[in-house]
């Protein structure tokens, strides 16, 4: 099938729609490939970690002896620190990297200096490093989904600016002047992430503001990190692959603009908590926002659902689709309970137990990872030209981690309403009430462990692929330089 997915009408300007010939893919994937290996394994290696610092995490709250006598592993430290490796060290370059190669692609163009990007996916990476690193030595600033250090959180920003500013000049050259689904969610999602990191650092690092608005700014710029940013470059991934690998043309454009503009308007009113200590219109406001939210929901599964013909087993027929199927399906399900928790009701029973980091683990994990697993396992056999040494494994992934997040978001859900509801009942003791939570969490470190086993078989194929291809190079290599000093005799 072609690249081409529901395009809008070409513009009066350009009326043929193309402005010269399309570069071939072999040649856009061949200039994408360094930054896109250079994104891919060091996301995956950041999953790894992530994935030990997890499950050192999820250990302490049933023992609590465990790896005690070091500070560095202290929880308060290798929570926000597994946080990060996942948001900042595996979504984000994975976003980035599925973000250039579908720019590319869609404009039928070769990614604008592509050694320049490789340098910008590199400084991002040290500075994930040195913020990780900051955040296990006690430098935490104590804002969620923003604890790197400064100086790091600095060092990382400038690489995505690197990767952003080449990113926009291949948008800007494209040679395929029409404008696909896809491309809109991902030419936002470059500037979005700037704008509000930069707003968030000013005033919660740099210029601090006080009281009670350093917490709305924070809830402000994690709605907009974690809802906005993710959701853009996830549904762009959604909208492209659904139709491409089934054959079949994009359901309607319009419902597709729907979902952007509410995912725009709304996606980064939400956070705020009913109990907060703020003027009551915000937290109303943020309900508002969280329920108007569906609106986008609902488009995006009557998208996926009209694209599909509604048989919804052609999400089976292909190893990414499985992917990025169970990815649409937990960003419905995300979505509707994020509504139904902003409900006052609800949130009286939800907010402050293990209700909420289900809900955040559902969109960041099952709808976002997922859904990147899907497109780089798809991406990476397009780069090198070669498949990957074990297609059963990347069966046996999808699997693990399905499964680890049904026993890491169930058991979490199921334990938050549980003790929430125990929460509301003052004659029950605390202590009792923490002790009732542990059979749930235990069930979620198995969840834990059959994730970190899941990224484990993601990183070695995709350390075997690049290893087998750059090897392959190497040989040849060798044996063209060393084809001319070889004796003439000796020649064939």
């Amino acid at each position: 099938m072609s690249e081409i997915s529901s395009p809008s009408p070409p513009s009066a300007a350009n009326p043929g729609g193309l402005v010269c010939s399309p570069a071939p893919p072999a040649e856009i994937d061949a200039s994408c490939r360094p930054p896109l290996v250079v994104l891919f394994l060091c996301a995956a290696v950041w999953l790894v970690i992530g994935s030990a610092f997890a499950l050192i995490a999820s250990i302490k709250f049933h023992a609590p002896e465990f790896l005690a006598d070091s500070a560095w592993l202290t929880y308060g430290r290798v929570r926000p620190a597994g946080a990060n490796c996942m948001l900042y060290g595996f979504c984000m370059p994975a976003g980035l990297g599925v973000a250039l190669w579908l720019l590319a692609r869609l404009g039928r163009t070769r990614l604008v200096l592509p050694g320049l990007v490789t340098v910008g996916a590199v400084c991002w990476n040290l500075g994930v490093a040195a913020g990780v690193g900051g955040i296990l030595a006690g430098g935490s600033t104590g804002f969620e989904n923003l604890e790197m250090p400064s100086y790091a959180a600095r060092l990382a920003f400038l690489g995505y600016l690197m990767i952003v500013v080449w990113g926009a000049l291949t948008f800007h050259q494209r040679r395929e002047r029409q404008l696909f689904v896809s491309q809109w969610f991902l030419f936002a999602a470059l500037f979005w992430f700037p704008w509000t990191y930069s707003t968030a650092d000013l005033l919660l690092l740099t210029f601090r503001v006080r009281g009670m608005a350093q917490a709305v700014i924070a809830w402000w710029y994690a709605d907009n990190l974690l809802v906005v940013w993710l959701g853009l470059v996830g549904l762009a991934t959604v909208f492209y692959f659904v139709p491409k690998l089934t054959g079949r043309e994009l359901h309607s454009r319009y419902l597709a603009l729907l979902t952007f503009w509410m995912l725009i308007l709304f996606g980064s009113w939400g956070g705020i908590p009913a109990s907060a200590p703020v003027p009551a219109w915000m937290p109303v406001s943020s309900a508002v926002a969280t329920g108007l939210g569906v609106i986008g929901i609902v488009a995006v599964a009557l998208n996926v659902q009209g694209t599909l013909g509604g048989q919804c087993s052609k999400l089976l027929t292909h190893p990414s689709l499985r992917f990025i199927g169970f990815g649409v399906v937990a960003f419905i399900v995300g979505g509707v309970i994020s509504a139904a928790g902003a409900l006052s009701e609800v949130s009286h029973v939800t907010q402050f137990t293990w209700f909420t980091v289900a809900r955040g683990l559902l969109n960041s994990y099952g709808f976002f990872a997922m859904v990147m697993f899907g497109a780089i396992y798809y991406i990476v056999p397009q780069l090198f030209g070669i498949e990957f040494p074990s297609a059963k494994l990347v069966r046996v992934h999808f699997w693990t981690a399905a499964a680890g997040i049904l026993l890491l978001v169930v058991p979490l859900a199921a334990g938050g309403v549980v003790q929430g509801l125990k929460l509301r009942q003052p004659e029950i003791p605390f202590t009792d009430i923490a002790k009732g939570t542990l059979p749930f969490l235990r069930a979620s470190t198995t969840g834990d462990l059959l994730i970190a086993l899941g990224h484990l078989m993601f990183l070695a194929n995709l350390a075997g692929l690049a290893v087998r291809f750059y090897r392959a190079r190497a040989i040849s290599a060798w044996a063209a330089a060393t084809a001319e000093i070889k004796p003439a005799e000796a020649r064939p």
